[in-house]
C-alpha cells in the first residue's frame, strides 16, 4: 500500500467509524426508550438496563454498516475533489482505480464484518436479548409488581397489590389467573410475599378467597351450559406466577436466533408451518447477501465520486443523485425481503439487490464500455 493509499484509507476509516458510532449510539438511544421505565418506575438496575439494550448493538451494526461505508466512501472522495486533490493524484498518474483502492479494501473490511455479524454475533446476542426478556417477565416478577398497579405477568395473569410492607410483604392482594382456558380464577388475600424458588418465583397468599368460574353441566339449557362460582376461603395459598399460558415461549426461537443451517433446513420436529419455513428461508438468504451490499454501496459511491467534474464549491446535485440511488436500492431490497418472505420464487431479487448495483457501478467506472454515445460535432471547414 503506497503513501497515497494509506491517506485516503486513513480518512475512510476514520469516517466509517464516527458515522457508524454516531448512527448507531442515534438508533440505540431511541430504542433503549421503551425500556428507561424498568429502570425509573420498575427498580431495575442501571446495569440490567445497559446490558439488555446493548445486546441490541451487533443487530444494529449490521444494519447500518452498508450505509454508513457509502456515506463515508462518497463524502470523502467528494472531499478530495473539491479540494483538489484528486485532480493533483490525477496528475501524478493515478489511474481511476488506483484512486479507488482504498475505498474497496473499506468495502472490504465492512462486507467482513457484516458476514461476521449475520453469521455469529447477532443470532447469538439476540438469542440472549430474548432470554433476559423472557427472565424479566416471567423470573423477575417480584421485581417488576408494583405498588398500585394492576401489573401483566404474560398475557394471562394479572397482579395487584395495594402497598409493600418495607420487608416486602404485598398487602392488599389481588390476583386473576386465566392460564386455565374456559375456568379464570380470581384470589383476594389479605397479605403476601413472593419467594424465588427452581421453577421460578411464586407468591404465598394469607387469609384470603378463591373463586373460580366453571361450566355446569346440571340443569344446562340446550346448547348453553350454565356458569358456576366455586368460593374457597383460605388460610395460605400459593401461586406460580412464571408458569404463564405462553410458557412454551421460552423454547420458541425466532429467526435471528437461528443459524443459517436451522433457517435453510428446520427440525421438522419443530412442526413449524409452511409460512415461517418460507419466511426462514428468504431471511437466511437475506443474512447470506446483505453484507455484499457494503461493497456494492462503496462502489455506488465511487462511481458517483469520481466520475464527472467537481467544482470547488458545487457538486451538491451529483451527491443528492447518490443518495437518491442508494435509497432506492434500500426500498427495493425491503421491498424484494418481504416477497420473498412470503413467497420464495422471489428469493433472486434480494442477491440482485445486493450484486447488481456493484456491477453497474463498476461498468460506469470504467467508462460504460458498450454504451452508445453521440457522434462528435463535425469540424467546421477552414476559410
Amino acid at each position: 500500500m503506497t503513501r497515497i493509499d494509506r491517506y485516503i484509507f486513513r480518512q475512510l476509516a476514520v469516517a466509517l467509524a464516527a458515522v457508524s458510532i454516531g448512527l448507531a449510539a442515534l438508533v440505540w438511544l431511541t430504542q433503549s426508550l421503551r425500556f428507561i421505565e424498568l429502570v425509573l418506575d420498575r427498580g431495575l438496575s442501571l446495569v440490567v438496563f445497559v446490558e439488555l439494550t446493548s445486546l441490541m448493538l451487533p443487530n444494529f451494526f449490521a444494519v447500518i454498516l452498508p450505509i454508513t461505508t457509502f456515506v463515508a466512501v462518497l463524502f470523502s472522495y467528494v472531499r478530495l475533489a473539491s479540494d483538489r486533490e484528486l485532480v493533483v493524484m490525477r496528475a501524478a498518474g493515478l489511474s481511476q482505480w488506483r484512486l479507488a483502492r482504498p475505498a474497496v479494501l473499506v468495502a472490504l473490511v465492512s462486507t467482513a464484518i457484516c458476514l461476521f455479524l449475520n453469521l455469529w454475533l447477532v443470532p447469538l446476542s439476540h438469542t440472549a436479548f430474548r432470554q433476559w426478556q423472557f427472565e424479566i417477565r416471567n423470573q423477575l416478577v417480584g421485581v417488576l409488581l408494583q405498588e398500585g398497579v394492576f401489573s401483566q405477568v404474560g398475557d394471562d395473569l394479572t397482579v395487584y397489590a395495594r402497598y409493600r410492607d418495607p420487608d416486602g410483604t404485598l398487602r392488599g392482594i389481588l390476583v386473576h389467573d386465566q392460564r386455565e382456558t374456559g375456568a379464570p380464577v380470581t384470589i383476594l388475600a389479605e397479605a403476601g410475599r413472593i419467594t424465588t424458588t427452581a421453577n421460578g418465583p411464586r407468591v404465598t397468599l394469607l387469609n384470603g378467597v378463591r373463586q373460580q368460574v366453571e361450566q355446569s353441566s346440571a340443569g344446562a339449557a340446550p346448547g348453553t351450559p350454565p356458569l358456576r362460582l366455586n368460593t374457597l376461603s383460605f388460610s395460605e395459598n400459593s401461586i406460580d406466577l412464571a408458569r404463564t399460558g405462553r410458557g412454551d415461549e421460552a423454547r420458541s426461537r425466532d429467526s435471528r436466533e437461528r443459524s443459517i443451517e436451522e433457517l435453510l433446513n428446520p427440525d421438522p420436529a419443530e412442526g413449524l408451518r409452511e409460512r415461517d419455513i418460507r419466511r426462514f428461508y428468504a431471511e437466511a438468504h437475506q443474512r447470506l447477501s446483505s453484507p455484499l451490499t457494503a461493497l456494492s454501496f462503496a462502489l455506488v459511491a465511487l462511481a458517483v465520486g469520481l466520475t464527472g467534474q467537481f467544482r470547488r464549491h458545487g457538486g451538491g446535485a451529483r451527491i443528492a443523485v447518490g443518495i437518491a440511488i442508494v435509497v432506492a436500492l434500500l426500498a427495493f431490497g425491503l421491498t424484494a425481503g418481504n416477497m420473498a418472505a412470503r413467497n420464495n420464487a422471489w428469493v433472486p431479487l434480494i442477491w440482485v439487490q445486493a450484486i447488481l448495483p456493484g456491477i453497474v457501478a463498476t461498468w460506469w467506472m470504467m467508462g460504460a464500455p458498450g454504451m452508445p454515445r453521440p457522434a462528435p460535432p463535425p469540424l467546421a471547414a477552414e476559410t
